[in-house]
């Protein structure tokens, strides 16, 4: 038995949404190497510029969980939103810390591997825009007007770039790192998540708080049960 799962769009006029494309689902997830994301790059195959965004995620479900993507995809002049897709659980937990980043890119037919925030694949790129300073004399990417429009389009995740985030950003890619901000602004635990997704942050937050209380719990067990051992050994050889 399959499922389909109607993949949608919403324009930036917000008119009615309609039906993108269809993917077809087999029952207990998507197969192996056909993930959402990678059905939506099929369908802009000939789309020689565009980003998408992790744009939300859930979880449904008690023993047998279920995980979901949203995303958000940005060309030059255009956004569009998809609805809740199923994605495996390794794909959810791979990405679980990337609300609001890029997870895919493409630059004039060029594809850009790794996590980014929104709109760092364009900047240098002298076809984007410019390197130009704010009020106070900070150096800012400016992007041409043409594609003013374009950075706007990332919504609440966007953020102006200045050229000391955009060193640090190149400095985390040199090591195949994901970049967060140098205020760790972006991301499921940034300010920026915390402010457009309050709900999904909470819940995040909640967790990583659990997971490092139940790893520190584990580590006290360890630690005493091995000073335990330690005594009772020593107690032993004493005699």
């Amino acid at each position: 038995m399959k499922r389909t799962i109607l993949f949608r769009f919403v324009n930036i006029s917000f008119f009615p949404i309609i039906a993108f494309a269809f993917l077809i689902i087999g029952c207990g997830g998507p197969p192996s190497g056909d993930l959402p994301i990678r059905q939506i790059q099929k369908v802009l195959v000939d789309v020689p510029t565009y980003s998408i965004l992790l744009e939300d995620m859930k979880e449904e479900g008690n023993f047998f969980k279920t995980y979901y993507h949203k995303y958000r995809v940005v060309q030059e002049n255009e956004k569009r939103t998809s609805g809740w897709l199923e994605v495996p659980k390794s794909y959810y937990k791979k990405n679980e810390n990337f609300l609001g980043m890029s997870l895919a890119t493409r630059k004039e037919g060029k594809d850009s591997l790794g996590v980014k925030p929104p709109g760092y694949a364009y900047v240098g790129d002298s076809r984007y825009g410019r390197w130009g300073n704010d009020y106070r004399g900070n150096s800012i990417w400016e992007w041409y007007g043409k594609y003013a429009l374009f950075s706007s389009l990332f919504g609440g995740w966007y953020r102006p770039i200045y050229r000391n985030d955009y060193a640090s950003y190149n400095s985390y890619r040199s090591r195949r790192q994901p970049f967060l901000g140098r205020n760790k602004e972006f991301g499921s635990s940034g300010s920026i998540a915390k402010r457009t997704k309050p709900d999904f942050f909470a819940r995040h937050m909640a967790k990583q708080r659990s997971r490092r209380s139940s790893f520190a719990n584990k580590v006290s067990n360890r630690i005493g049960r091995t000073k335990t051992g330690f005594r009772g050994r020593s107690g032993g050889f004493g005699k």
